[in-house]
Formats: C-alpha cells, structure tokens, sequence
C-alpha cells in the first residue's frame, strides 16, 4: 500500500494532535500568566492535569454521562480525521456541530441547575457562532472553488487579501469556540472567574479528561483553518497561525465578560459587517471568472 499525503497527515494528526493541543494549551497559560505579571504553571502542566484526572476513579453522575462525553471525543476526533483527510468541509462542520451537542446532552443529563445553565448557555452559543462558520467555509469555496481541504491549503495566492473580513469573523468564532473571554459564558477556563464551572460542573477525573482532549484535538484543526488564510507560503502560514493565536489570549486578557444577550448580537453583527460584507462585493468582483 502506498502512502498518500493525507494519510500521512492524518496519521500525525491522530498520533501529534494531542501532543500539539496539549503544548498549545501550556502555552496559552504561560502567556496569560505572564500578561497577568504572574509567573504561571510550567508549559508542560496541561499534561500533568490529564494525566491526573486518567489516574481518577470513574464516578459518572448516572449510566448516560459517560458515554456522551465519550461520543463528544470521538465526534471531535472524527472531525479532524475527516478534516485533514480531504473530505467535504461543509460535511465536516456537520459532524464538529454534533460534537457539541453530545457535550450539551451530557450536561443536561444530570439534572443539575448549574449544567443546564452551562448547556443552555453553549446551545445559545452554538447560534451565534454558526453563521459565521458557514459563511467562512463559503467564502473559502468562493475563493479556491473548493470545500477540499487540500485544494484550498494549494491555492497560489493568499487567501487573507480576498477575504479579510471572513478571517476577522473567523477570530471571533475561535474566541467562542475556544471558550476565551468575552464569550466564555457557558465554562469558564479561568478558576479566578467562577465558583462553578457551567457545562462541565458534573465532570470530573476521566469523564472531565476525555473532554479535555477533545479540546485538545478541536484546537489544532480550528487553527489549520487559519492556515488555510496564508497556506500560499508555509512559513507565512505557520506565522499567521501563531499571530493570531497570541491575538486570541490577548483577546481573552484584555475583556470582560458579556452577558449572553450580548454575545448574540455581537456574534451575529460581526457575521453581517464582515462576513456577509466581504463576501457579496468578493462575489460580484469575481462573477463570471474561471
């Protein structure tokens, strides 16, 4: 059997995906650590954490828990196989959402008022972020007139100047899908900044370390999209994706949180001004072109 690129892409995904998200995460907090003038945790604590939480006693709430937060692993997993695979992002996307929605089910299974908050929460923002994550996979098909992953990452220019408000839309959706500040309304990354901590409030020890890794894994192919902006060259592509992984903490440093009625109209404004924005005059400029 011969080796194709993506099954070598998806081979290291499956194998360096956590290796990398777990090191994006150790970096995420020295750097926060230090913007707060705070020395911080080594970069190697995220790893310290899961492996703890592994070496936790299974204590599962009721029978369903478990293997939702288990579905929600595998379904974020699936998306970055699929991903880097070459397959169909809008179908991608589909299977990404279902993800979240095994997380919410396994929130709200408990009964606790603290969850179904955190649930509810995470639902709302599943609404606001969604608009601007299909008009982002419809301006990169615009753009390289593809949804394949590795027909866009060979487009011959740089897909930052024809779509600049798709990307900032884009920065946006990771601020919120990463659960960074202002929008980290439904679990909050900060011990500082709740007693509770929403949607995962009823996790904990291996149950809690599954959903981390899927953070893990939902970390490195959210930021191979970003790539995608700057893949003409890959060294501007690697430094694309670590400028706005620092925005990103910046973002989360430098903000307060919203309420959620807030982070709806916001979310939704910035899909209009500069999804929609770009995209229409994008369009009517390229009509009619091969």
């Amino acid at each position: 059997m011969i080796l194709r690129t993506e099954h070598i892409v998806v081979l290291a995904y499956i194998l360096l995906g956590p290796i990398v998200g777990g090191l994006m995460a150790g970096i995420d907090r020295r750097l926060t650590a230090r913007l707060q003038g705070r020395i911080g945790p080594p970069l190697l604590q995220p790893f310290y954490d899961l492996s703890k939480l592994f070496s936790k006693k299974l204590a599962p709430v009721n029978r369903l828990q478990f293997p939702l937060v288990a579905s929600h692993l595998f379904f974020a997993f699936l998306t970055g196989v699929l991903f880097f695979w070459g397959s169909d992002i809008l179908l991608i996307i589909f299977v990404l959402t279902l993800a979240e929605i095994f997380l919410v089910l396994a929130a709200y299974s408990t009964g606790s008022p603290y969850g179904a908050i955190g649930a509810d929460r995470e639902l709302l923002l599943m609404t606001a972020y969604e608009p601007m994550v299909i008009l982002t996979l419809v301006g990169l098909y615009e753009a390289a007139r593809s949804f394949n992953f590795y027909e866009i990452f060979n487009a011959s220019t740089f897909l930052i100047f024809k779509l600049p408000g798709v990307y900032l839309g884009l920065l946006m959706v990771l601020v919120m899908k990463l659960q960074k500040s202002p929008f980290d309304i439904s679990t909050s990354h900060h011990a500082h900044q709740e007693l509770v901590k929403g949607l995962t409030v009823d996790l904990g020890g291996p149950a809690l370390g599954l959903v981390e890794l899927a953070h893990w894994y939902e970390s490195v192919y959210l930021y191979a999209i970003v790539f995608l902006f700057f893949s003409a060259n890959i060294w501007v592509a690697l430094a694309g994706v670590a400028v706005t992984f620092f925005l990103v903490i910046l973002i989360d440093n430098i903000t307060a949180r919203v309420k959620w009625q807030t982070a709806l109209a916001s979310a939704w404004i910035v899909a209009l001004i500069m999804g929609a924005g770009n995209l229409i005059p994008f369009y009517l400029i390229t009509r009619g072109q091969p």
